[in-house]
């Protein structure tokens, strides 16, 4: 059974918005990327997959429910970490979420075990007395998704959950996600813009460009390598280009790297060699790989209205 599928889902804004057109697809469980640029769609495509938005053509399933009809039983087996500040100042942590487990059915001692290990998984355990007003943003990102959490749900939906976060929040926050969806066996969707997040944690991408589905697939499926290898060295770069071409190696230089054609199966070996024989430290060496990025900007301009797409 998909995790999440619709089939010519549209959403019409009064005024002539429609932020959704024929969107149809079918997602199997996992982490998964809902990438798209600001006004794409994907918010509201969030709200529809909670119950709180009702579509105005098509249909759409979560975990086999149609929220349409069954929004309560969707959200008992959903968490749902919004994007923006939404957080209570004067609360402590641990008595919002176990308000929060308390709101999602579970009794008074059941909900204050959960908080308490909710706020745990997150890195807030030692905090979790502290009222939220207090916390940096990092913290409170992590009491929202805490409360995400504090159910067990099927599947997290999770709205910009890095933003506003500095570079080392923002590797924290997606080292959480990555734990979820591997140790806790639960399905995420990574609402975001930025598509390195998708790069690196997600198994999954679905782009969307004003309420049309751009592209549907795996991740790994979109970062084919090429036949080149890539190859850095911290210092003496312009003496490598020149003795590996002393060496019949076809190569291009891109910035500070070195791009060498895969042309003969003794390649990774001889670029190996040469290295060693010059003394060099060898920063990197690896084969190159499509970028999801730049796959989302090839798409971007031949967007086309596919039937279904299954990932």
């Amino acid at each position: 059974m998909p995790l999440i599928e619709t089939t010519s889902l549209t959403k019409a804004y009064p005024g002539g918005v429609t932020a959704l057109r024929d969107l149809t697809l079918a997602v199997e469980p996992g982490v998964i990327g809902l990438v798209g640029a600001n006004g794409a769609g994907k918010s509201t495509m969030i709200k529809i997959l909670l119950g709180l938005l009702e579509p105005t053509e098509g249909s759409v399933r979560v975990l086999g429910l149609d929220p349409t009809v069954a929004a309560d039983e969707v959200r008992a087996r959903v968490g749902y970490m919004p994007e923006h500040d939404c957080l209570p100042p004067d609360m402590i942590a641990a008595e919002f979420v176990t308000h929060m487990a308390r709101m999602s059915g579970l009794p008074p001692t059941a909900a204050r075990e959960r908080a308490s290990e909710a706020l745990r998984h997150v890195g807030l355990y030692e905090e979790r007395y502290r009222p939220i007003g207090g916390y940096s943003t990092g913290m409170k990102q992590r009491v929202k998704l805490a409360q995400a959490l504090v159910h067990d749900p099927d599947l997290l939906l999770l709205d910009e959950p890095t933003n506003g976060l500095d570079p080392a929040g923002r590797d924290a926050m997606l080292t959480l996600i990555t734990k979820i969806g591997t140790e806790f066996g639960i399905s995420v969707v990574v609402c975001t813009h930025l598509l390195g997040e998708v790069e690196r944690i997600c198994d999954t991408l679905i782009a969307i460009e004003r309420g049309h589905l751009l592209r549907a697939d795996r991740v790994d499926a979109m970062t084919t390598g090429y036949d080149v290898l890539v190859v850095e060295v911290t210092e003496g770069t312009d003496e490598l280009i020149a003795a590996l071409r002393a060496r019949d190696l076809s190569l291009t230089v891109d910035g500070h790297v070195l791009l060498v054609r895969l042309d003969a199966e003794d390649t990774y070996d001889t670029i190996l060699r040469t290295v060693a024989d010059l003394d060099l430290p060898l920063h990197r060496l690896d084969q190159r790989r499509h970028r999801v990025a730049e796959l989302f900007a090839d798409s971007s301009t031949t967007t086309t209205r596919p039937e279904a797409h299954h990932v």
